[in-house]
């Protein structure tokens, strides 16, 4: 028995002529004719992208299993577009159907359909793990929520790469306690403020500082001072005893440059 759910497929395939699968035929033949009398039936598609965008996805260390369930298609199907069908003495697919082409290509490489043992970029990581840290979160406490030994934790935040199991963990452990007191997990006022104290001696930015639409990018930077990137960022930023970030620094340099520039107008006028 198959567990191919009733519809055009399993008519076809399974030879299932209950109601379901009767009805999704009778609608399919009426949108091919449909589409054969307008001049826009395609019933196939070059299988060539699909096939490169596959190889793609398995660069990435997703396996056609993870592939198939993210895009919704059966796993056997996606072989058959990569080596053939052997067993009938048949290559890889020259022609897909559209459908199974449209789902292939919109999967992508995301943190959530990646192997677990995937190694990924530390960088999204590393700013929630900090931007925890230094908000009050003793790094040990972090460890323990995602089961982790502190000393493994500590390394893995210096470490060229992570996993992308802990990646998620800590993404969900950052979304989970980012406004939350460390007090009420049992932190004690001492841990809170040598952990603020550890985070200031090394920049790290609070979690105030970072858009979650924009921790991972490697070309984000904190927002530290609300005005970031502006002449008046540098001030605040002198204000609240953080060194003056990038945006910031730039600003300033154009600001300076501006006003030598109407220095020597007003010179060369007078």
């Amino acid at each position: 028995m198959t567990d191919r759910p009733h519809g055009y497929s399993r008519y076809r395939l399974d030879g299932c002529r209950c109601y379901t699968c009767g009805w999704a035929v009778a609608q399919y033949n009426d949108a091919r004719e449909q589409a054969m009398r307008l001049g826009t039936w395609q019933p196939w598609t070059d299988a060539e992208p699909v096939r490169a965008h596959l190889r793609n996805l398995q660069s990435c260390d997703m396996g056609l299993r993870a592939i198939a369930a993210a895009a919704g298609v059966d796993r056997q199907r996606l072989n058959a577009v990569l080596n053939g069908r052997p067993e009938r003495g048949t290559g890889p697919q020259e022609k897909v159907r559209p459908e199974l082409a449209a789902a292939v290509l919109a999967v992508e490489p995301t943190l959530d359909n990646l192997a677990p043992s995937t190694l990924i970029n530390p960088l999204g990581t590393q700013r929630r793990a900090h931007a925890l840290v230094a908000v009050g979160w003793p790094q040990h406490h972090l460890a323990v929520a995602i089961g982790m030994l502190p000393r493994n934790f500590g390394a893995m935040l210096l470490r060229p790469n992570v996993l992308a199991r802990r990646a998620r963990e800590m993404r969900d452990l950052y979304a989970a306690r980012w406004n939350a007191d460390p007090a009420a997990y049992g932190a004690t006022e001492g841990g809170i403020n040598r952990a603020r104290r550890y985070a200031a001696d090394r920049g790290w930015a609070p979690v105030g500082a970072w858009d979650e639409d924009t921790i991972d990018d490697p070309a984000a930077v904190p927002e530290w001072t609300g005005v970031c990137g502006t002449p008046a960022g540098a001030a605040v930023h002198y204000r609240i005893g953080v060194p003056v970030c990038p945006p910031c620094c730039e600003a300033r340099a154009e600001a300076r440059r501006a006003r030598k520039q109407l220095c020597a107008a007003d010179n060369d006028a007078a």
